[in-house]
């Protein structure tokens, strides 16, 4: 059960708190063990099952980053949240738990498989796309992304772990790949994404995240990017600290940090 306070500062799910307290310790613990700065890696909270309360409660923790695995559910979060940042602005005490100034922005996270007919939506409300895996996609991000005066940042998702059910483009692909989006005008690849097989054990998962860290540095030292080919988004709440471990500076938790969600929708596209 959740325990809830209430007050001046507003009501929080302090087994919410608890939890995003204890994933931000484990994060930092898994950086520090790797010899890395936990300030480096970023925590993107997938708010696929979680209930809009419990988005709301993070956000009053200071929590800017969040992804979506469906563009559906994303135009759904963003209006929500967005009426919710714009009252903060307004009544900045109304609401909010003191951890983080209301006039900040959230960053919201394209990192469910991508449909190039809603390329255009996710454009539009996303800071990042996790899961070009095609040319295809790319031209139509591009396409869209012409109209806009910022160039829209995006990770190849590839398929490190060989599954035939699993989204990405084939490993041997991704610097081609690559290649091609860095000349486009409009669309900026900045790095990798990969999903790791479901497994009960985290350690299963560190193969699929070598390969892909190697695959990244790679990459990075062609030169693709002009510098800016830097992200490594791998991990999910089961195994982000291996995941770490293995160099990724992007790790996507929801069920670490929602907890358990009551009703499964099982899907291909599903990060958490």
């Amino acid at each position: 059960m959740s325990t809830r306070t209430s007050g001046a500062a507003g009501i929080v799910d302090q087994t919410l708190e608890s939890r995003y307290a204890q994933v931000r310790q484990r994060v930092a613990g898994a950086a520090r063990a790797a010899g890395r700065d936990p300030a480096g890696v970023v925590v993107v909270a997938v708010t696929k099952y979680a209930e809009a309360d419990q988005i709301r409660a993070l956000i009053q923790l200071g929590h800017l980053d969040f992804g979506e695995n469906r563009v559906q559910n994303l135009l759904h979060r963003v209006a929500m949240i967005d009426e919710f940042m714009a009252r903060r602005r307004v009544l900045p005490h109304a609401g909010h738990h003191g951890r983080g100034p209301a006039n900040q922005s959230i960053r919201w996270h394209m990192i469910g498989h991508l449909q190039r007919n809603k390329a255009r939506k996710a454009v539009e409300l996303c800071r990042l796309i996790h899961s070009v895996d095609s040319l295809r996609l790319a031209e139509e991000i591009q396409t869209v992304a012409s109209r806009r005066e910022d160039p829209v940042d995006v990770l190849i998702q590839v398929n490190c772990s060989g599954e035939r059910t699993k989204f990405g483009c084939p490993s041997p692909a991704a610097l081609h790949l690559a290649e091609q989006i860095d000349t486009m005008v409009s669309v900026r690849v900045r790095g990798l994404m990969t999903m790791a097989p479901l497994s009960p054990n985290p350690e299963d998962a560190r193969d699929t995240f070598a390969r892909c860290r190697e695959l990244f540095e790679e990459i990075k030292k062609t030169g693709v990017g002009d510098g800016r080919f830097d992200i490594l988004s791998m991990g999910m709440s089961g195994d982000f600290e291996v995941a770490i471990s293995e160099g990724a500076n992007m790790v996507r938790i929801g069920s670490a940090i929602f907890g358990e969600p009551k009703i499964l929708i099982p899907d291909e596209e599903d990060e958490d």
